[in-house]
C-alpha cells in the first residue's frame, strides 16, 4: 500500500530579519567578534575570547510605564530571533531620563518578560543591563568627539536652535557657537558637567552637516543639562545623554549585532552609523559595529497603545488600573486570562515586515482560543439564573434523592479525570433558555418541548411561574424517566436541544465579570477623534452567577471553559476561597464578526 504523501507545511509568515541574519551567518559577518564577558569598550572586548553567541539582540525598554501588546511583539521578536539562531538577547533598561523612570516599572517589566517565557541568562551569566551604567563611557566618548572637532557646545535657546534647524525645503543655519575651538568646547562642556550652567543654558551637539537633507544629521543634540536625581546614579550627573546618542553606544558596548527597532527610527539610522563609525575610528569601539534594522510596528484594532493615552485611561478612572483586564498592557492581558503561548503565537504569526500593519483583534483572540481549546478544563455555569423546578422529581426518584452525574474535565484529555455533581429537584438554567412563545428555530424550553439537561436527564416543559408584573420567576418541567445520559435509555427520547445547568442544592455562588473590547471602533483615534468618544459602555458587566461545585478549589489564574459561554479565568488578585471571581477571557467564537 502506497504511503500517503506528507502534507505540505503551512507557509511561514514573512520575516525579512531572518533573511538578514541567515545571510550574515553564512557570510561570517560577525564570526571574528570577541566578547569581554560584560559590556565594555573596544579594548575590553578585544581582550576577551571569541563571542560564544552567534548573534546578539536586545530588548531596551525605558522604565517609564507598563509594557503593552506592542512591546510583546518586540520582546517575542528579539528574544525569539536570538533563540532560533544560537544567540543571546539582552534585557537593557534604557534609563537615560531621570525624571520619568521608577522602580515600579522596572519590576513590572522584568515580570512581564519572564511571564512571556523569556530570560536573559546565557553562557553562565546574566545579560540584564542598565544604560545608566554606561554614563562614564558616554561622557568619555563625548569628550573624544569634542577633542576631534566633531562636537561643540551650543548656547542658543531651544527656540533659536529649532528655527535654525530649517525644514525639508530649507537648509539649516549654523549656530554662532559652531566655530569654537575644540579646547573652548571642551572647557565649556566640563562646566556643563560640573553643574556651573543652569538647565537649558547649553547643549552638546554633534558637528555633522546643517545642510543635510536628513534633518536628523543637522547637528543633533548629544547632551542636555538636567539637574535631577537619577534612580541609579543619584546626583552624580547633572548632564544626561539624549536617547539618539545613548542608544548606539549602548548597543556597541554590549556587542549587539542586530539592533532591531520599529520603523520610526529609520531616519535615525544614518546618525546611528555616523556616531559608531566616528567612535570606532577614534579607537573607543571595536569593529564591526552594530547594525540597526527597522521593522513595521504592529497596531491592534480596538486598542490604543500610546503611554500618554493609557495613562489617561487610568488617571481618569475610565479603567481600574494598569492591570485592568480591558487594558492592552501585558499585566492587563495576563489578568484577563490571556496565555503567554497565545501572545507568542500572535507575534510569531505576524512575522516582520518593512511597513506598519493593522491586525484585527480577532486574530489575537483566535490564537487564544486555539491555545485554550486543548488546555482549559470544562465546567458549567449559569450567568443569568432562572429556577427550573422538576415537578415530578419525587414521583420518579423518591423523596430527598440526589441523582449523581459526572462529566469529563476535558472531552479530549481523559487523563484530567471526571468532574462530579448532583441533579436534584430544582436547578438553575439560563433565562434565555426559556420562551413562552418561542421564535422559529428555538429548540430549548417552551411549553410542550423536551430538552436534555446536559449530562443529566431529558425534561419536558410544562409551563412557568410569574410574579405580579408578569416576569417569569421559574420554569416548570417534568422528568422523562429512564433518560439519564450514559444509560441504555439515554437515546430513547430524541430531543433537538441540550442546555447547561447547575443544581440548586450544590451550586456555588460566584461573581463573573463579562469583559469586552474597550472601544466600539476598530481605530479609536481615526481622523483625530478623541478616543473617549468611542468607549464601549458594555466593556464590563458584573453578574452574580451559579457555578458547579467542582470549582470550589479553583486557584487564581486557572483558566476554564464555561460550557456554552466561553473561556474564563479565576481573577489573579480578587479570586479567593469562598468568594470566587471569574473574568471572561473571550467568547467561544468571534462575536464582533461582521
Amino acid at each position: 500500500m502506497a504511503k500517503p504523501p506528507t502534507p505540505p507545511e503551512a507557509p511561514k509568515p514573512g520575516n525579512f530579519l531572518r533573511s538578514i541574519i541567515e545571510r550574515d551567518l553564512e557570510s561570517g559577518s560577525w564570526s571574528a567578534r570577541h566578547f569581554g564577558g560584560s559590556p565594555g569598550d573596544g579594548a575590553h572586548h578585544r581582550a576577551g575570547p571569541a563571542d560564544p553567541a552567534k548573534i546578539r539582540t536586545r530588548f531596551p525598554p525605558e522604565p517609564n510605564g507598563y509594557l503593552h501588546v506592542g512591546h510583546a511583539k518586540s520582546i517575542c521578536l528579539n528574544f525569539g530571533l536570538a533563540r532560533d539562531y544560537g544567540g543571546v538577547c539582552h534585557l537593557r533598561f534604557d534609563d537615560t531620563n531621570p525624571e520619568k523612570e521608577e522602580q515600579e516599572y522596572v519590576d513590572a517589566i522584568i515580570e512581564a518578560v519572564h511571564w512571556l517565557g523569556f530570560g536573559w541568562e546565557a553562557n553562565g551569566s546574566s545579560h540584564l543591563y542598565w544604560a545608566s551604567d554606561y554614563f562614564d563611557f558616554m561622557y568619555r566618548a563625548a569628550e573624544a568627539l569634542v577633542e576631534a572637532g566633531l562636537a561643540y557646545v551650543d548656547e542658543q535657546s531651544a527656540e533659536e536652535m529649532r528655527a535654525a534647524r530649517g525644514d525639508f525645503n530649507t537648509a539649516g543655519t549654523a549656530s554662532p557657537f559652531r566655530g569654537r575651538t575644540p579646547a573652548e568646547n571642551l572647557a565649556r562642556f566640563r562646566e556643563m558637567r560640573d553643574g556651573r550652567l543652569a538647565d537649558g543654558a547649553a547643549v552638546l551637539r554633534a558637528k555633522i552637516d546643517m545642510a543635510s537633507p536628513n534633518i536628523n544629521l543637522r547637528d543633533p543634540t548629544l547632551y542636555r543639562i538636567k539637574h535631577a536625581t537619577h534612580h541609579n546614579t543619584g546626583d552624580r550627573w547633572c548632564i544626561y545623554p539624549m536617547y539618539t546618542y545613548a542608544h548606539p553606544i549602548e548597543d556597541a558596548l554590549e556587542n549587539i549585532t542586530h539592533s532591531i527597532c520599529t520603523l520610526e527610527f529609520e531616519d535615525q539610522r544614518p546618525f546611528y552609523d555616523w556616531l559608531l563609525d566616528q567612535l570606532a575610528t577614534l579607537g573607543l569601539l571595536e569593529r564591526p559595529c552594530p547594525r540597526q534594522y527597522e521593522f513595521g510596528r504592529l497596531n491592534l484594532s480596538y486598542v490604543i497603545t500610546s503611554k500618554r493615552r493609557l495613562r489617561a485611561l487610568v488617571d481618569e478612572k475610565i479603567v481600574e488600573g494598569w492591570d485592568d483586564p480591558r487594558m492592552p498592557t501585558i499585566f492587563g492581558m495576563r489578568r484577563r486570562g490571556y496565555t503567554p503561548e497565545s501572545i507568542r503565537a500572535m507575534a510569531d504569526g505576524t512575522g516582520a515586515s518593512k511597513s506598519n500593519i493593522w491586525l484585527d483583534y480577532s486574530v489575537l483572540e483566535g490564537c487564544l482560543r486555539d491555545d485554550l481549546e486543548g488546555k482549559a478544563a470544562r465546567a458549567m455555569a449559569v450567568l443569568d439564573p432562572l429556577p427550573l423546578k422538576l415537578v415530578n422529581w419525587t414521583e420518579v426518584f423518591g423523596t430527598g434523592h440526589i441523582e449523581p452525574c459526572r462529566a469529563p474535565a476535558h472531552p479530549q484529555r481523559p487523563e484530567l479525570g471526571q468532574r462530579r455533581f448532583g441533579l436534584g429537584p430544582e436547578v438553575w438554567i439560563e433565562r434565555d433558555d426559556f420562551a413562552e412563545a418561542p421564535p422559529k428555530g428555538f429548540f430549548r424550553l417552551f411549553p410542550g418541548n423536551k430538552v436534555r439537561l446536559k449530562y443529566g436527564v431529558v425534561v419536558e416543559c410544562t409551563g412557568c411561574e410569574k410574579d405580579a408584573q408578569g416576569r417569569v420567576t421559574a420554569v416548570l418541567a417534568k422528568v422523562v424517566p429512564d433518560t439519564k445520559s450514559g444509560t441504555p435509555g439515554a437515546d430513547a427520547v430524541k430531543v433537538r436541544g441540550t442546555i447547561t445547568w447547575v443544581a440548586a442544592h450544590d451550586a456555588l455562588a460566584a461573581t463573573v465579570v463579562l469583559y469586552d473590547r474597550l472601544f466600539t471602533e476598530a481605530q479609536p483615534e481615526a481622523g483625530g477623534r478623541d478616543f473617549r468618544e468611542v468607549l464601549n459602555p458594555q466593556s464590563k458587566q458584573v453578574v452574580q452567577a451559579w457555578i458547579e461545585p467542582s470549582l470550589s478549589e479553583t486557584a487564581p489564574e486557572t483558566r476554564l471553559q464555561f460550557e456554552r459561554h466561553g473561556y474564563f479565568v479565576a481573577d489573579r488578585t480578587l479570586h479567593q476561597p469562598g468568594q470566587p471571581l471569574f473574568n471572561r477571557i473571550t467568547t467561544l467564537r468571534d462575536s464582533w464578526a461582521k
